[in-house]
């Protein structure tokens, strides 16, 4: 059951309930993504407000881009041992992702952008090599849990220590898919999909819920199934898409912290449905990172977290709770 509803099945997969005439849509790209924004409310007011929601986009990306040479998240990993001031949304996805770091034990850090590139994954995915050679000269990563990031609320500054590079990653799509529904929720209710990430703010006019599609990894364009949801955040994490090949060897781009490589399990996609759209992004890496086993384990200690596993050899694993969705 894929939330990769999109980066694969775009939301106009994520087809909610209701006459077609009550949805107004607008499909874009943002973030190396197919992102879709969806308001339920009225037509006069929804449509204009849809039209603003690329802009949106555009400008937070233009903060958390970890590919755009001029964009201040790279302006800040280019900076070492000094207090940078950053924007209040550079810090919000930073405190953002210090959470999902504590909410996970670690498995999803925002300290892995050396990691990231020391696998491969050094330009947005639509440009990048999916045969590539690793450099000799390429250093390890640095990936010291100890080394100390000095943040401070009262001026807004990040200082990082050497050889240390955020990467925000899908912690910044769940955040601005958040930040978007919660701007369209005062016309209706609203569904943002932001490449898999969706944050719905609310139940369909008339209480109904709305149907998510789940992209089957085996057969890409195909639905393995829908979901059926009310307000809530959906998220699928997944291996099946953005990999590569590095000297031979296969990579992908969800980071094992532990290791510094590529996670290695055997969950190929991770589907969570949870209170908010962070919730669900952070919890559908870890369990991805952390495979099937130790992944349903981990989801009993989360009772208000709904999973859904495909591994590899093709069998979809869930917790009760997700029941509830189907």
């Amino acid at each position: 059951m894929a939330a990769e509803a999109v980066e694969a099945a775009e939301a106009a997969q994520s087809h909610p309930h209701g006459p077609p005439d009550m949805l107004r849509r607008r499909p874009f790209r943002a973030m190396g993504c197919d992102m879709l924004a969806v308001s339920a409310g009225p037509d006069d007011q929804a449509a204009p407000e849809l039209e603003l929601v690329p802009g949106w986009f555009e400008d937070w990306e233009q903060a958390l881009s970890r590919f755009r040479l001029d964009s201040e998240l790279s302006r800040l990993n280019r900076t070492v041992d000094q207090h940078v001031p950053v924007s209040r949304t550079l810090w919000e996805v930073y405190q953002a992702a210090l959470w999902a770091d504590r909410f996970t034990g670690g498995l999803v850090r925002p300290t892995v952008g050396g990691a990231v590139i020391h696998a491969g994954y050094d330009q947005s995915f639509d440009l990048l090599s999916r045969h590539q050679a690793a450099g000799a000269a390429l250093l390890d990563p640095v990936l010291d849990p100890f080394l100390v990031i000095v943040a401070d609320e009262q001026s807004r500054t990040i200082c990082l220590p050497p050889g240390v590079q955020l990467d925000f990653g899908g912690v910044a799509k769940g955040w601005a898919a958040d930040q978007a529904t919660k701007r369209l929720a005062p016309l209706g209710p609203a569904l943002m999909d932001a490449g898999g990430d969706i944050a719905i703010s609310g139940c369909l006019p008339g209480g109904e819920l709305w149907e998510v599609a789940v992209e089957d990894p085996s057969h890409p364009g195909q639905d393995l199934l829908s979901l059926h949801l009310p307000g809530c955040g959906v998220a699928t994490s997944g291996k099946n898409r953005r990999n590569w090949t590095q000297n031979g060897l296969l990579r992908h781009h969800i980071i094992d912290p532990r290791t510094g490589l590529s996670a290695e399990s055997d969950v190929v996609t991770a589907t969570v449905v949870a209170p908010t759209v962070l919730e669900a992004e952070a919890a559908a890496k870890a369990l991805l990172i952390l495979g099937s086993e130790a992944g349903m384990a981990w989801l009993e200690a989360h009772s208000l977290l709904a999973g859904l596993l495909i591994l590899e050899d093709g069998k979809a694993v869930c917790n009760p709770q997700m029941q509830e969705y189907l």
